[in-house]
């Protein structure tokens, strides 16, 4: 059910155009910066994008230009999972073909984050989502105290069961203007 739900999306998801896509993450990085969680976040957790999610790129450039402290995932096996503190210096990229942070890194602790942006495939309109399997930020988030929050798109709003370990997101924000 979850991976029929996965492939489903991620085809949607890679079906947006070009322009459609770059309009929705412009409007999401506006009402993301806009949003009291970040407004009053000193230290940032956010991902770095694979092609046919929401681009973070110009989010993270806005939190550094605005004195944040931005950090980005660093993942280990067995699940766990770890925020380290950005440098674009110091990103390589993985079998996944994503970025991912390497070398001496900086670990933040999780009591030292304010607002976590948080990736996924598929969420429900009360934040409960679905990620990529891993469950690291399930794991990540069920001892996290600070703000959560997740930009979307408008097909990755689904109706599905969550379990009880599921950790849902404060707040979804999605972009409908640009349908």
């Amino acid at each position: 059910m979850k991976a029929e739900l996965r492939k489903k999306i991620l085809q949607e998801m890679k079906a947006l155009s070009q322009e459609q896509k770059q309009a929705m993450d412009r409007a999401l990085t506006e009402r993301f910066l806009q949003h009291p969680f970040y407004q009053e976040a000193k230290v940032i957790a956010t991902y770095l994008s694979f092609p046919h999610e929401f681009q973070t790129q110009e989010l993270i450039e806005q939190a550094l230009k605005d004195g944040k402290k931005v950090l980005i995932p660093k993942t280990y096996p067995k699940g766990r999972m770890e925020f380290v503190v950005y440098d674009p210096k110091q990103l390589a990229k993985t079998s996944f073909g994503l970025l991912e942070p390497q070398g001496d890194l900086e670990v933040v602790d999780s009591s030292q984050i304010d607002l976590i942006h948080v990736p996924g495939l598929a969420f429900t309109t009360e934040g409960y989502r679905i990620g990529y399997g891993g469950g690291y930020y399930d794991r990540y988030l069920e001892h996290f105290a600070g703000h959560t929050m997740s930009t979307i798109y408008p097909c990755q709003v689904q109706e599905f069961n969550f379990e009880d370990h599921d950790i849902p997101v404060q707040e979804v924000l999605i972009d409908e203007g640009n349908l």
